[in-house]
């Protein structure tokens, strides 16, 4: 395998939103009157995008509002944070974005959120010159784990499925990999680490050892 490109996700993987995705999402039930625990949101609703969630909460809970409505009130809840503060970034990823792109390689990131939290963690990281493609899933009819939002990323790239590297932190994330085509490596994290990633070419402890796998496939000791 030639690589020439690293697609990243974002929530999960290059920063570390999702105990906070939890408890906005929390709040926002509570205004409801139900209670959301983390071995719910976990077990149901890590890493999968709003729209989705919305549509699974309404149905399971009985909730008045429809789907679109609950989806919104936790998008606001979400350009709320967003305009205080960006997501923190989990560890190793900003050596392994200047590490990616001092060896030569096209980076993308590849998310089924919207493009806020993306564009966020671009501008307030300095990230924006080191990436050549941002997907998001406002840019996609169908979300992970449908492949659209990679498909498209390759598009934009320039490059064959055949040499990139995705990084994934959920089964939706790395379905989304698969079904485009692209190798994957999971990260699981512990919101995800119960989720189901056979489909992975590795499943590694974290972005520092994502950069030991990237350096071994780049000098060719790793198929």
């Amino acid at each position: 395998m030639q690589l020439r490109a690293v697609l990243f996700d974002h929530d999960g993987t290059l920063v570390n939103s999702e105990p906070i995705h939890y408890r906005m999402w929390a709040q926002v039930l509570q205004r409801y009157g139900f209670t959301l625990t983390e071995q719910e949101y976990k077990a149901r609703y890590a890493g999968v995008p709003t729209p989705t969630n919305a549509i699974d909460l309404v149905q399971r809970l009985g909730i008045d509002d429809s789907p679109k409505q609950l989806a919104e009130a936790k998008n606001a809840a979400t350009r709320e944070y967003l305009d205080r503060q960006a997501f923190p970034l989990m560890p190793g990823v900003q050596e392994a974005i200047s590490c990616f792109h001092s060896a030569g390689l096209k980076l993308a990131v590849v998310t089924g959120a919207s493009a806020n939290g993306v564009q966020t963690t671009l501008r307030v990281n300095e990230f924006k010159d080191y990436f050549s493609a941002v997907v998001s899933g406002d840019d996609v009819r169908a979300s992970k784990p449908a492949p659209d939002c990679y498909l498209l990323a390759l598009q934009q790239l320039g490059v064959s499925a055949a040499e990139c590297l995705a990084i994934e932190d959920t089964q939706h994330g790395l379905e989304a990999a698969f079904r485009a085509g692209i190798d994957c490596v999971a990260l699981p994290t512990e919101m995800s680490k119960h989720q189901d990633f056979n489909l992975a070419v590795a499943v590694l402890g974290g972005m520092p050892e994502a950069i030991e796998y990237v350096s071994k496939v780049l000098s060719g000791s790793e198929a």
